[in-house]
């Protein structure tokens, strides 16, 4: 049975108050839509471990530095809808926008520090708008525990921080990344890339793979560089925002492999941006 969607914050409200009287965990699975197997684990975990799942579906204006992105982002409600059915999640929340931002909304939540490199260097402004609807999402689901993916890992860390800093009684959970069989992390921006473009877009994790490997046997991020950046641009990607080794708690740059380190990339292929990062 396809779960109900519901698409106004009071109707929310209502039913999440039964759940509470009842003493029944939420959680919650916030998205964009165009859900593929990556968002499936998520709302698996969050089913396995909550006694109500509830999955959000919102394309956050907040988030785009580029309108014409916004414009062309997969939109997949029904499909999406289905894809939840065999999951057994309790409802889907597909706000309008008013119900995020209505007439003279006037506040953004923004987290400073972890939010000046990797994606937030290359794309100004979009944490804050993953801050902000995040934290309402939060509010009007009123969930004890949240599940995020590690593929978008700078996102989990912010929304981590952000929780903790403004008291928000939520326990934000990281889920492993999930890969296509050739590696390619799972991505609704994959949906964009064409045929051929698919073809060489899991270098970038092959590419991943290769330098932990040399800096686990001890190597420093910068000397092999160069030839990673080679790799990634001769398999047809137009140009790399970042390829770094940070640590996994503060986000700090580091040369040499360290305990939580890991890998960050982001690489445009065909006009599409890709993101990915491992564990060191």
């Amino acid at each position: 049975m396809i779960a109900p969607i519901l698409r106004n914050r009071a109707d929310l409200r209502a039913q999440t108050a039964i759940w509470r009287k009842a003493d029944e965990t939420i959680g919650v699975v916030p998205t964009m839509g165009a859900l593929h197997q990556g968002h499936l684990s998520l709302a698996r975990a969050a089913r396995k471990k909550c006694d109500r799942v509830i999955v959000t579906i919102f394309v956050n204006p907040m988030q785009f530095n580029d309108p014409d992105d916004l414009r062309n982002y997969p939109r997949t409600e029904d499909a999406d809808a289905r894809k939840l059915e065999s999951i057994g999640v309790d409802l889907i929340y597909v706000p309008d926008a008013d119900q995020i931002y209505p007439h003279g909304f006037a506040t953004t939540v923004s987290v400073s520090g972890l939010t000046d490199m990797l994606c937030g260097e290359a794309r100004p402004g979009h944490f804050d708008g993953v801050a902000t609807v995040v934290s309402k999402l939060f509010s009007q689901t009123s969930a004890d525990f949240a599940f995020f993916g590690e593929k978008d890992y700078q996102q989990l860390q912010i929304v981590r921080r952000m929780a903790m800093d403004l008291d928000i009684p939520i326990e934000v959970i990281g889920c492993p990344t999930i890969r296509e069989e050739d590696g390619l992390a799972m991505s609704s921006r994959n949906l964009l890339l064409s045929d051929r473009a698919r073809v060489y877009a899991p270098v970038l994790a092959e590419v991943m793979e290769s330098l932990r490997e040399k800096l686990l046997a001890g190597a420093a991020m910068g000397d092999i560089y160069p030839e990673s950046e080679a790799r990634i641009m001769a398999a047809g990607f137009n140009k790399i925002d970042y390829l770094e080794m940070r640590d996994g708690v503060d986000l700090s740059l580091l040369q040499k492999a360290k305990p939580q380190a890991r890998l960050f990339a982001a690489a445009w292929l065909a006009g599409v941006r890709l993101i990915d990062n491992i564990a060191v």
